[in-house]
């Protein structure tokens, strides 16, 4: 990763100027919590720590001496920070002005995870109702980096404070590790974040690059740039490249002549049979390792088998083609990038030598590295190929070039130059029916041609290898021309036209007596003829079957099911306690359920200590139903009434009072309402009534062994959800009716 601002190292970050007068004590992170779903803060993943600043609290940072020009000169960077300011420079005008350590620990802590190449600009500091301690919260993609970088601010920002010397490089160091041993690669995190522009939810399913896109039965996986869509055995197929020719020949597919050997005598053999010049490759190699082109001798097809056996366990050698590398990729049947490579030489400047010009002006490209997020490789100075290449040009290693001449270094494998404008269609309908012919609905098909802005056979032009599981990053990041939206290719591809890769999610929050309203839902929409997961206080369900019993609420239980391939539907009870702690689990839902305003009893050690904090918590319940979605509200809890202005969709009101001025109001509007009389559930739109349903001498009891003393909430509840997910009323009303029968207990347990 590359930073945007100069850094300062260990040597460049002193402690500067006079020692301050007093020693603060460290601020203390008492805890830290991973948010994985929406909470208070964010619909994104936060780290959110809790800080005992101390003494810094009657301490603000226009009183500190020498801290302003210490930590600016630590953290250029921080100059991006626009903070409420909303410009640039507004933090550093903040830190000027004076603020205190919370929000200087919240900036630090994101550029800290920027500069380390994971670059997050959401951030919070807000004061609890103890003084001194605040509650810091992050925005990260992945919970230890997040973790470490709060830590790291603080010993940053303390060492700042009291003018200590700091290891800025080393910290960096350590966290840009780990991002690139933890988080997403460039080529799978280019197609999640595609799927978020889509608002595709996605779900990691290991510590790899192993995706879920979507949700239950609507889901597709990725790994990297490979899909469930992508055959096994089209995999194999295109590993073996000497079968992958002959599928491609037989299909009229222009390949080069070639064949498998397995020693040096057969490869110059082979050459000779083939015909002067030829390519020698690794049958299974990969970035081009162990290719040598244009070989028109027997020692340099010999020193070329060599080093190909290297690199994979068979040989090829192929007829040469000749022309300009190219990769392009193809997804579902269309070209959608295309790169042409170039040619890697160093210039003489007649004192350096070929190694030492390789080191300082073509591995220092910041294309380059080992990982996976570079475009380029390095190039190695053992690499057999190198050797060959510098042996055929009379040279070496250590030979020194004259000032104006220049050697090759590299041919194959350096795909910079953007050329998908260009990409004639003859062309792109041959490397669409080679892809087809091995089988990938994504691959990445390296073609040899003079110039891909013609057609393909009057050039002599070929394929040389067809690739399963291509890099991304070429397409990305090209060194000439512009980018290319691969990552929205592949989600488009995934999920055509308006998928959405969602399955209809009910979020549903009571008074901790809402479970008998996610079972009956759960009933209802399995009725429908949904196979239903529920997680509720009851336990784990999944259509007629219990997988667990007991409390099963928490992001742990839900992503469980919305991992299930088989779930067509989900509901899901939810806490303020499991907001507060771990975030919902989910992103959005289609309908979001509250039945009543829980109190702050029993909260006190999230520092929520006031039922006037609880309705800013409980409208994380509200805030994530999706705009064709829709809230349900009891209308009879006034602070629950007050949440309908938070939802993005349609608003449906319930009341055990038929003549309640909300719901009169409401249906003046057209709005749907639903309303007990007595012992009858009344669903209403407008001035209209839809459904009536008796609930007289219903019996509840398969739900439930300890029901609510009124189950009317409960049952308007559940029918509200059920009609705003579409379920017909015709079905909802006869399901009321059948659940008090004893053979309805089937649809519950």
């Amino acid at each position: 990763m590359y930073p945007s601002a100069p850094l300062a190292t260990a040597e460049q970050a002193p402690a500067s100027g006079p020692r301050p007068e007093r020693i603060f004590p460290d601020m203390v992170i008492r805890r830290m919590a991973h948010l994985r779903g929406p909470n208070i803060w964010t619909y994104r993943a936060v780290i959110e720590a809790v800080v005992d600043i101390g003494e810094l609290e009657d301490f603000p940072s226009n009183t500190l001496p020498g801290f302003y020009d210490r930590l600016t000169s630590w953290l250029p960077g921080l100059i991006e920070h626009r903070c409420s300011v909303g410009r640039r420079g507004g933090f550093l005008m903040r830190l000027r002005d004076g603020t205190w350590p919370g929000h200087i620990l919240e900036h630090v802590a994101l550029e800290l995870q920027t500069q380390a190449g994971m670059k997050t600009g959401f951030g919070k500091a807000r004061m609890t109702h103890e003084h001194g301690v605040y509650k810091v919260v992050i925005r990260t993609r992945n919970e230890a980096i997040g973790k470490l970088a709060i830590e790291s601010a603080r010993d940053l920002v303390m060492a700042a404070i009291n003018n200590r010397p700091y290891d800025v490089g080393a910290t960096l160091a350590k966290l840009t590790d780990m991002v690139d041993r933890q988080c997403l690669g460039p080529s799978t995190a280019c197609i999640v974040d595609a799927a978020s522009e889509r608002g595709i939810p996605a779900i990691r399913l290991n510590d790899g690059n192993l995706v879920q896109l979507g949700q239950g039965v609507a889901q597709r996986r990725i790994w990297t740039a490979e899909t469930d869509r992508t055959s096994a055995i089209a995999e194999g197929i295109s590993r073996d490249k000497d079968l992958t020719k002959q599928l491609l020949s037989a299909a009229g597919v222009p390949v080069p002549e070639g064949r498998t050997v397995e020693t040096a005598e057969a490869a110059w053999e082979a050459a000779e049979d083939i015909g002067l010049p030829v390519v020698v490759k690794p049958s299974d190699g990969n970035h081009a390792r162990g290719v040598s082109l244009n070989l028109k001798t027997r020692e340099e097809v010999v020193n070329a088998f060599i080093a190909a056996e290297k690199e994979g366990s068979e040989v090829l050698v192929e007829s040469f083609i000749p022309g300009q590398e190219h990769r392009l990729l193809v997804v579902g049947g269309k070209v959608v990038a295309a790169t042409r490579g170039e040619i890697t030489r160093v210039s003489g400047d007649g004192r350096s030598s070929i190694a030492e010009l390789i080191a300082s002006h073509v591995n220092t490209d910041p294309r380059r590295g080992e990982e996976e997020q570079f475009p380029l490789d390095i190039v190695r100075l053992d690499d057999p190929v190198l050797l060959l290449l510098l042996q055929r040009q009379g040279l070496n290693a250590d030979s020194v070039l004259p000032r104006g001449q220049s050697a090759e270094v590299q041919r194959t494998g350096n795909m910079a130059n953007d050329v998908t404008a260009q990409v004639h269609p003859d062309i792109a309908e041959q490397m669409a029916l080679a892809a087809r012919v091995v089988g990938l609905d994504i691959a990445g098909i390296d073609l040899v041609v003079e110039d891909i802005g013609q057609p393909l056979a009057p050039q002599g032009g070929a394929i040389v290898e067809v690739n399963a599981g291509p890099g991304l990053l070429m397409h990305l990041k090209p060194a000439v021309g512009r980018a290319q939206p691969v990552g929205e290719a592949i989600v488009e591809h995934l999920f055509p036209g308006a998928e959405s890769g969602r399955v209809p999610i009910v979020g549903l929050m009571g008074d901790g007596l809402s479970a008998l309203a996610s079972r009956l839902l759960a009933a209802l929409l399995q009725l429908h003829g949904r196979h239903t997961a529920l997680a509720c206080r009851d336990g784990l369900f999944l259509g007629a079957r219990q997988l667990s019993k007991g409390d099963a609420l928490g992001y742990a239980f839900g992503e469980r099911m919305l991992i299930n391939r088989t779930v067509q539907a989900a509901v899901f009870e939810t806490s303020p306690r499991h907001i507060l702690t771990e975030g919902l689990p989910y992103d959005r839902c289609q309908i979001g359920v509250v039945m009543a305003m829980p109190g702050a009893a029993g909260l006190a050690d999230l520092y929520i200590t006031d039922d006037e904090q609880m309705p800013n918590v409980v409208r994380t319940q509200v805030d994530v139903v999706l705009p064709q979605g829709a809230s349900v509200l009891n209308a009879d809890d006034p602070h629950v009434l007050e949440l309908a202005e938070y939802s993005d969709g349609e608003v449906l009101l319930y009341s055990l009072e038929p003549d309640h001025p909300a719901l009169a109001a409401h249906r003046a509007r057209k709005g749907r309402a639903l309303v007990a009389r007595g012992q009858q559930i009344l669903l209403l739109q407008g001035a209209e009534t839809v459904v009536q349903a008796d609930l007289g001498g219903a019996d509840f009891s398969a739900f439930s062994t300890d029901l609510p003393e009124d189950i009317r909430p409960h049952v308007l509840a559940a029918a509200g959800a059920a009609w705003a997910l579409g379920v017909p009323v015709d079905l909802i009303h006869a399901g009321l009716l059948r659940f008090g029968e004893p053979q309805s207990a089937s649809l519950v347990h």
